[in-house]
């Protein structure tokens, strides 16, 4: 069962290395510009514009997954997949929507384009995303946590 990610904590306040128990996977990117101090070790790093820049921010990013792996630090793994999905999900925003806005201050759709080069640079992402999601340590390490740390009910 998927831990709920626990929005009610001071974040900025916490050192979640220190504390893994208090992290909660959630789905997706749930608190991915919350969890401190990887927000602040991986944030820096994280950029999509054009496909050159993307491979090269995805692939530190990665760098910094098998890192923390290597230290164990699964809320550090965790937290760079989450960023890796994310560099996936907001290039394809920017695929289908210029400038990233899918609405409208109206609330209306806006139009939807087809940008190749956002396009690429989301396909990059997605690469390194999958291959950090499926990295069998990576999945073994996600096990162990929400085992030894439930979600409260």
């Amino acid at each position: 069962m998927v831990q709920k990610f626990n929005y009610d904590l001071d974040y900025k306040q916490l050192n979640l290395r220190q504390h893994p128990e208090w992290y909660g996977v959630g789905k997706g990117e749930q608190g991915v510009l919350l969890v401190e101090p990887y927000k602040s070790e991986i944030l820096p790093h994280w950029r999509f514009k054009t496909p050159p820049v993307a491979r090269e921010s995805s692939e530190r990013i990665y760098r910094m997954f098998l890192d923390y792996k290597e230290q164990r630090d699964f809320v550090g793994m965790d937290m760079a997949r989450k960023f890796l999905q994310m560099g996936y999900t907001r290039a394809r925003r920017y695929t289908n929507h210029k400038g990233g806005r899918k609405y409208a201050e109206d609330g209306s759709v806006l139009p939807y384009q087809n940008d190749p080069v956002k396009a690429e640079a989301a396909a990059i992402f997605k690469k390194k995303w999958e291959e950090a999601k499926s990295d069998p340590e990576y999945q073994q390490m996600k096990k162990e946590h929400e085992s030894r740390y439930p979600s409260p009910s």
